[in-house]
């Protein structure tokens, strides 16, 4: 009877095209998920209720299913103009989880961006840690241009060095007590960005305020600035 309850709230689950979330945000399933344990809606609401409001006041809409956008720039989620696009190809509950974190941080750099970005203290620190990065990777022998690393937009010819050339599973050991992950590396907004995922991902921040402290204020300051508009 409770293998036959489970798998009928399964087929249930499954059988949802869409919702709206208590905070008003469209969950709408574009195609089936692949994984049956996958908890959309258990998902969405531990979001809303980790995310202050006003840093998710940005999305409107969740699209589940498969974009071309995933295959052309080898990604799994993706923001647009007030929607989250997020891949129906999930390990699990903390796979998609993550995702969604991932994707309101750049859904906030936009009403956020002046005081994210403004003072220049994120890009300092980002910078000197691309620095001491080229330094490590020079004397390893890869010898990439310094241009490579003052450059603070995404480059694909700078990821592909560090994800083909280097490697990522290399780079995890060399970008450790530097950056909170490889892909942090690849431009200021992905420091922003995977800082802001780790902050919500983990409540204990002690390992984010010792390596990033500029970004970590900025993340204080951003979770305060709710309270601040009140």
């Amino acid at each position: 009877m409770l293998h036959y309850l489970k798998e009928a709230q399964r087929q249930l689950k499954n059988n949802i095209q869409d919702f709206y979330t208590p905070g008003g945000i469209h969950v709408y399933f574009k195609d089936k998920l692949t994984n049956d344990e996958v908890d959309v809606e258990g998902i969405v609401a531990k979001v809303e209720k980790t995310i202050p409001e006003h840093l998710r006041s940005e999305v409107e809409m969740i699209i589940i299913g498969w974009f071309q956008e995933f295959e052309d720039r080898e990604i799994n989620a993706f923001y647009k103009d007030g929607t989250l696009c997020i891949s129906h190809l999930q390990d699990d509950n903390e796979d998609m989880y993550d995702d969604i974190i991932h994707e309101i941080s750049h859904s906030i750099e936009v009403p956020f961006g002046y005081e994210i970005y403004g003072d220049n203290k994120l890009k300092d620190e980002f910078l000197r840690k691309r620095k001491y990065l080229h330094d490590i990777l020079w004397q390893l022998g890869y010898k990439a241009p310094m241009a490579f690393f003052e450059n603070t937009e995404y480059d694909e010819e700078f990821d592909m060095f560090l994800y083909k050339t280097i490697g990522y599973d290399k780079l995890v050991n060399l970008v450790q007590g530097l950056f909170i992950s490889p892909y942090a590396a690849t431009s200021l907004r992905e420091y922003f960005a995977t800082g802001f995922t780790d902050f919500y991902l983990d409540s204990n921040h002690k390992f984010l305020q010792k390596i990033s402290p500029a970004l970590y204020k900025k993340l204080i300051m951003l979770q305060a600035q709710g309270e601040f508009d009140k």
